[in-house]
């Protein structure tokens, strides 16, 4: 049997949208389920994000501590962002946050992995992306506000961050996912053999 996750949509018939935001909306379908019932199913519609996992040269992971008001905690996060632009490239956004969020560029980039977030009610998808020779942008840095304004940034080990997360002490979607991607990769066949940074991607299809 080969273990791989399979495009599938059971018929709908009907749906609403009983509130829409800044950047979501929450949906309601009516979904046939095999024994021909009729359910209601409320999920959130996410337009997508990107996250870098960027990697120095000293083996350092570039990390945020931002304020995430859900969950009313700060996490120490990898740089990440919307997808804000229907059919935007993912590999353009992902070097756009990299740089308003760190003000760093980077010359080697990869697709780590690619993530549904919380598939169970929101059909977010998040492209996780490599990225290694790391320098420092140039020109001014990107002018942030709420709460990125009270960001803080540092450098911290690979292998720290891993210690971290299997201790229930890290707690981020991108950043445990990644560390733990980046692990398995260097276990496995290594980081160069990696898919190609414009790498398809049919949960948010894009042109290179």
């Amino acid at each position: 049997m080969t273990i791989k996750d399979t495009p599938e949509e059971w018929e709908i018939r009907g749906t609403g949208t009983p509130f829409t935001g800044n950047k979501t909306s929450v949906r309601t379908d009516d979904v046939v389920m095999p024994d021909g019932t009729v359910v209601h199913r409320d999920y959130q519609v996410h337009p997508g994000s990107v996250a870098v996992l960027a990697l120095d040269d000293a083996d350092r992971v570039l990390v945020l501590r931002q304020y995430r008001h859900p969950v009313r905690h700060k996490l120490w996060e990898i740089p990440a962002g919307l997808l804000d632009v229907p059919g935007e490239n993912p590999l353009h956004a992902a070097q756009r946050e990299l740089y308003e969020e760190a003000h760093v560029k980077a010359e080697d980039w990869r697709v780590l992995t690619d993530v549904y977030t919380t598939p169970g009610g929101c059909d977010e998808a998040v492209r996780i992306f490599l990225a290694r020779g790391l320098s420092e942008a140039e020109g001014e840095r990107f002018e942030v506000e709420d709460e990125e304004a009270d960001m803080e940034l540092a450098r911290v080990p690979a292998e720290e961050l891993v210690r971290g997360v299997l201790a229930g002490e890290l707690h981020n979607n991108c950043l445990v996912v990644g560390v733990l991607s980046l692990v398995a990769a260097r276990a496995g066949d290594g980081l160069d053999a990696l898919r190609p940074a414009q790498a398809p991607w049919p949960a948010r299809p894009f042109e290179a």
